[in-house]
């Protein structure tokens, strides 16, 4: 059974860090490209990361390129979202998605299966 399981949301003060898990599980990790993309209430869901299937390759969103890091760990099957100087328009539910095209990727119609999100909250 497919499983991506997101982790490390939360509430945190503007300026502030969080680093974001996704644990994938019944699957080949190592070759699939990860995203991570949010959703703000109201808003459609964007890109916000995304890293190739080896981790050498990255691609950022212009929104948060400069504050947070993409990376994974193929032996444990994880993806992470590593968020620093946080802003309260990074306010959203974030999301890791996979896909079985290389990568990395930036539209979301490019993924085939997605977890089901982690609330992260930054307060003013």
């Amino acid at each position: 059974q497919v499983q991506l399981v997101e982790a490390g949301g939360g509430l945190v003060q503007a300026g502030g860090s969080l680093r974001l898990s996704c644990a994938a599980s019944g699957l080949t990790f190592g070759s699939l490209t990860m995203g991570w993309f949010r959703q703000a209430p109201g808003k459609e869901r964007e890109f916000v990361s995304s890293i190739s299937r080896s981790g050498i390759s990255t691609l950022y969103a212009d929104s948060v390129k400069g504050r947070f890091t993409i990376s994974r760990d193929n032996e444990k099957s994880t993806v992470y979202l590593q968020m620093t100087s946080l802003k309260p328009e990074d306010t959203a539910v974030y999301y890791c998605a996979f896909s079985a095209l290389s990568g990395p990727l930036m539209s979301p119609r490019n993924y085939d299966y997605w977890g089901q999100g982690t609330q992260v909250t930054v307060s003013s």
